[in-house]
């Protein structure tokens, strides 16, 4: 049984077109998916500030406390580790598999559920000029056609998607800045300084300015598919950032410092009323034409990220090997499934719900990360890094408490029903690992038997490096550590692989 599967994972490998792999533009456009997309969905920033004046000061500020730090542990990492699965790995790697494994559960479980918002999304702008999708006879079967074609288009392969993205974000942000040109008479600044406390609410107000400036960290499981990914990756990150943070001020700046309305009005889908209200109604439909396919790069960068990390775990052990199978367009088929699954079954709450679920689960998972990125700085101080934030390990502990701070205020402010919520998904995954570990262990379905090809830099950066060998054999070892809570002999077999070896697979 064991060799027929071999003999069908070949011919599979034989049909399987090469894979391409993202360059830079097309890595940019899909980080930029990842965590923004847009200004579509910062409207609820203005309202929940009581005002224009919370909002502006929350995107001017939280980059610098937020973004930038964990875009710069997420290079660190992500180039120190550049296999699918990310963050799985850097987990595993500072706190053993359990942890690397839940870090996973929450992660996926944290993306799907973002996922979900996207259509919603959808057709909240839609539904201002197609009241139908007010209603759930037309709403359901959208929400379905919108997951299953996008589906169908992440199915297709990942170098289409990042070539879409780069289209998407093209198109989308132009109509912003139409309406910052438009907007330049009419602006008056002491609209921007309005501020009412009494209205102020702060639990939505930081899940706003949190959700939109959050997920750098995703696109460290596509670090497998990356061109060259020590140099590629820290600069995609850094172009990444600054159109995140200029598509949020600008169209801020322009909507609050030019329309004198009532901020009580600003709610999701409401940067298409500032268009009709600035330029026209031609502005109005360009603006949700845009926020339609805006919402489709999101849906295709968080499916992409969420697919991929599922397969990154596949291919260390810690799921049975039908999660890395590949269709012959490279991408993994029964991963893209499984959470486009979750994505149908979560897009029947409100979009604030999703959100702040969403949100819980994410700062978990955050806040192992940061850990990681400290632990492995003091535990694993030779370890090669392409890039390397230039702090020491006491720096490196002083640039996480900010985001740390953040992520335990986020946390805080959370309701109740997210407690329960995200409590039982937590405890699902504490028995899910076992669970995993007694089905290898009864060989009920099949597991991956070898490491991924390690690829902790490119060929380039072990010039004039005489000592990089070595380090790399740490990361072969924290990858082979995943597939050690299986007693069958294929980790006596890793362990017998010489680095060469491991090396050629590629």
């Amino acid at each position: 049984m064991d060799d027929e599967g071999m003999v069908n994972d070949a011919n599979n490998a034989a049909n399987r077109k090469p894979n391409p792999k993202l360059t830079i533009l097309p890595l940019i456009a899909l980080i930029f998916y990842e965590v923004s997309g847009g200004p579509f969905g910062v409207e609820d920033s203005v309202k929940a500030g009581g005002g224009p004046l919370l909002s502006l000061l929350g995107f001017l500020i939280f980059p610098f406390f937020w973004s930038i730090p964990e875009a710069l542990i997420t290079a660190e990492l992500a180039t120190s580790f550049p296999e699918n699965g990310g963050y799985v790995l850097w987990i595993s790697s500072a706190f053993g598999p359990f942890w690397g494994f839940q870090e996973g559960f929450w992660k996926w479980f944290s993306g799907v559920m973002d996922n979900a918002l996207y259509p919603v999304l959808f057709l909240d702008y839609l539904k201002h000029s197609f009241p139908i999708f007010n209603n759930l006879i037309a709403r359901i079967p959208a929400l379905l056609g919108i997951t299953v074609s996008l589906t169908y288009l992440n199915y297709r392969g990942l170098h289409i998607v990042g070539f879409s993205a780069v289209l998407l974000a093209g198109f989308s942000l132009f109509p912003f800045i139409v309406l910052g040109i438009l907007a330049i008479p009419r602006v008056r600044p002491r609209r921007w300084f309005v501020l009412d406390y009494r209205k102020v609410d702060w639990r939505g107000y930081f899940n706003s300015l949190f959700w939109n400036l959050n997920y750098w960290d995703n696109a460290s499981t596509l670090a497998g598919e990356i061109e060259n990914p020590s140099r590629t990756f820290p600069k995609a990150l850094l172009g990444a950032v600054v159109l995140v943070v200029c598509s949020y001020l600008i169209p801020l700046l322009a909507g609050t410092g030019a329309l004198d309305t009532d901020f009580s009005e600003w709610s999701d889908g409401y940067f298409a009323q500032v268009g009709m209200l600035i330029g026209g109604s031609w502005l109005k439909w360009w603006i949700q034409v845009a926020a339609a396919l805006s919402n489709m790069g999101l849906f295709e960068a968080e499916m992409s990220s969420d697919a991929f990390q599922l397969l990154g775990m596949s291919e260390i052990g810690m799921l049975p090997s039908i999660f890395a199978s590949r269709s012959k367009y490279g991408t993994p088929t029964f991963s893209i499934l499984c959470s486009a699954t979750g994505v149908i079954f979560l897009s029947w709450m409100s979009f604030q719900e999703i959100l702040e679920f969403l949100n819980f689960l994410y700062s978990v998972g955050m806040l192992f990360e940061f850990a990681a990125f400290i632990k492995l700085r003091i535990k694993k101080p030779d370890l090669h890094r392409p890039y390397k934030v230039p702090v020491k390990a006491f720096g490196a502990t002083m640039l996480c408490l900010p985001p740390v701070s953040l992520l335990v205020l986020v946390m805080c402010l959370a309701s109740l029903k997210t407690y329960l919520v995200s409590g039982a998904v937590i405890v699902l995954g504490f028995f899910l690992y076992p669970a995993v570990v007694h089905a290898k262990e009864r060989k009920w379905v099949n597991f991956s038997t070898e490491i991924p090809p390690s690829r902790p830099s490119d060929s380039a950066d072990l010039e004039g490096h005489p000592n990089a060998l070595e380090e790399h054999q740490e990361i072969d070892e924290a990858a082979r550590s995943l597939l050690s809570d299986s007693p069958s002999s294929r980790t006596e077999q890793v362990s017998d692989i010489p680095l060469e070896g491991v090396s050629k697979l590629e």
